[in-house]
Formats: structure tokens, C-alpha cells, sequence
């Protein structure tokens, strides 16, 4: 049973709206980390719109097709991205780094002209079944931000180890101490998301 953390009456209805959109590393259908995306939705407080996009479509990055012109597929990702208040990517590890189809889609996102990361606000999480809970993907990832000109939120770090534990059959998040950072997380996102656009 979810608790939904700050959706209570102390928001105002002219409190600062954010939207976020949200990328899962995974492809997987039951990816631990779509059901930690789909729990941030969930807890998120109620002035932060939290909006999946997907990245299945687009193809392989090639120099020699898409230096002049990149794939049609890109542009409405490039698109979500560039007007979004934020990026929050929730991704598994797979062999010590960022998984290729989601290195791959940063990648050739990156190859547009609008650069959408650039000076964007960003939250990185990740889920796996190990015991450090995609530090090292988490780490890597941030060094490809910083090339993309992106800024991370630096805490909370959530590094959801023992995965296989932190959901119930239905795949919702059953573990208090991350229900209760989820909401951190994405407070954290938009006050930097604010000093961006200061």
C-alpha cells in the first residue's frame, strides 16, 4: 500500500507546477526499475507531473547516416525532453555500466542540434537484485551527463539493492525508508530544476 507523501493540504493552487519526463533503462516488462518509475508517478506530491517516454524505437546510432540528418523517431523524445522541467532516469546495471539500448538513445538524443540536456535539471536512480544497487551504472552515467552539459541532483542517492525484496506481486514498492525518499528525490529535482532557470 502505497503512502502518498505530500499530497496534502498545504499545497496551494498557486503553487509551482513541474513536469518531469521519466526514462526506464530497462526494455524488460517486468523491469524491477519501470516499477520504481511507476512508484515515483505514485508518490510523487501533487504540483509534480511525472511522464514516461520510451526509446525502443530508435534505431542504432550511425555516423555515416545520421550526421546530417538523424532519425524521424528522435525528434518527439528530443521534443518531451527539451520542454520538460527535468529528466529523471531509473536504470539497471548491466555489466558494471549504462545499458546500450539506453546509452544509445542518449547518444543519438544527443546528436540534435536543440540539445536537449544541456543545462537540464536530472535525477538518476536505479534498481538490481545485487547488493549495491547500480552504483556503478549510476556513476557512469554521470559522467556522460557532464559531457551533455546536463546538471545531476546529488542526494538523495537512491540505489535500490535486493530489488527482488522491494516489490509485492502487483510490483508495487513495498519498502518504507523509499517510499518516503521517492518524494525527496523529486523536491530535490525541482529546486534545481528553479536554479536552472534562474
Amino acid at each position: 500500500m502505497y503512502i502518498f507523501v505530500g499530497q496534502n493540504d498545504e499545497h496551494m493552487s498557486d503553487e509551482k507546477h513541474y513536469h518531469f519526463v521519466a526514462i526506464s533503462g530497462s526494455l524488460r516488462k517486468g523491469s524491477y526499475n519501470t516499477m520504481a518509475l511507476k512508484a515515483l508517478q505514485q508518490l510523487a506530491p501533487s504540483h509534480i507531473h511525472i511522464e514516461q517516454v520510451h526509446y525502443d524505437n530508435i534505431p542504432l546510432y550511425n555516423a555515416d547516416l545520421h550526421t546530417e540528418q538523424l532519425p524521424e523517431q528522435v525528434v518527439p523524445l528530443v521534443k518531451k525532453i527539451k520542454e520538460s522541467d527535468g529528466v529523471i532516469i531509473v536504470s539497471p546495471e548491466y555489466n558494471y555500466s549504462v545499458p546500450g539500448a539506453l546509452k544509445n538513445a542518449i547518444d543519438v538524443v544527443s546528436r540534435h542540434p536543440d540539445k536537449p540536456f544541456s543545462e537540464k535539471a536530472v535525477a538518476i536512480m536505479g534498481a538490481s537484485q545485487g547488493q549495491i544497487g547500480t552504483a556503478r551504472m549510476q556513476y557512469h552515467l554521470r559522467q556522460v551527463m557532464v559531457f551533455l552539459n546536463a546538471y545531476i541532483i546529488n542526494k538523495p542517492e537512491i540505489m535500490i539493492a535486493h530489488a527482488q525484496h522491494k516489490f509485492d506481486e502487483a510490483g508495487n514498492l513495498t519498502d518504507e525508508f523509499l517510499i518516503k525518499q521517492f518524494p525527496l528525490l523529486l523536491e530535490s529535482l525541482a529546486k534545481l530544476s528553479d536554479k536552472m532557470k534562474s
